[in-house]
């Protein structure tokens, strides 16, 4: 994230002096919240990974979005309207701040003086959220596979600050999120290291062409 404030001492902040909030934790695969439930919830990860999941009418899934600690996410910024089923599920063990958004004019209590800071920074937060949206959008409407692929691992050195980085997926659920067939995609991996784009070592991938 690249905010203005410290995001640690936020969520520290969030938590301990709002009463508003509440904090869960999440075992592996266990449903974080379902966005079909319209309960406006704004969620903050502290720790864990999770991945926002869509099941369509036939059983398909797909991976929309791929969340790690300190990012946000939650039914207030999507507006669900099909009967497509969209669930947070943790990746592994998971802790969740939960706020209700249509909580956010109403103090928790009287002397409460973090809503403020949460009305000061929660716009913030939000213009990032539509930053990542748009940078997932960019990527979906590239045309190939490698494009795709070569966006994608580009965006994940550029958060790294680091030519060397590790997957957040499995290559299965990579094929997921890039909405791609999983073994046209292997292939174009196999082609990508042969023609010297990549070096790839488990779920390691280095980048030799930036």
């Amino acid at each position: 994230m690249n905010l203005s404030f410290n995001i640690e001492n936020f969520i520290n902040d969030f938590e301990s002096n709002c009463h508003k909030v509440k904090k869960r934790v999440f075992s592996k695969n266990e449903v974080i919240t379902s966005y079909i439930e319209k309960r406006n919830q704004f969620c903050i990860l502290v720790n864990g990974n999770a991945d926002l999941v869509r099941y369509d009418l036939n059983g398909n899934r797909t991976i929309v979005e791929h969340f790690s600690t300190n990012d946000i996410f939650g039914e207030v910024f999507y507006t669900v309207t099909t009967n497509n089923e969209l669930l947070v599920e943790a990746r592994e063990k998971c802790e969740v701040l939960i706020y209700t958004y249509d909580d956010i004019h109403t103090k928790c209590r009287t002397n409460c003086k973090f809503h403020q800071k949460l009305s000061e920074c929660l716009p913030e937060l939000i213009l990032n959220k539509v930053t990542d949206l748009n940078m997932r959008v960019e990527l979906l409407t590239k045309r190939s596979i490698r494009d795709k692929l070569l966006g994608y691992f580009s965006l994940l050195s550029t958060r790294t600050l680091s030519k060397t980085f590790s997957l957040p997926f499995s290559l299965t659920d990579l094929a997921d999120y890039l909405s791609v067939d999983r073994s046209a995609m292997m292939r174009e991996i196999k082609v990508l290291k042969e023609d010297g784009f990549i070096e790839k070592e488990g779920n390691k991938i280095t980048l030799l062409y930036k």
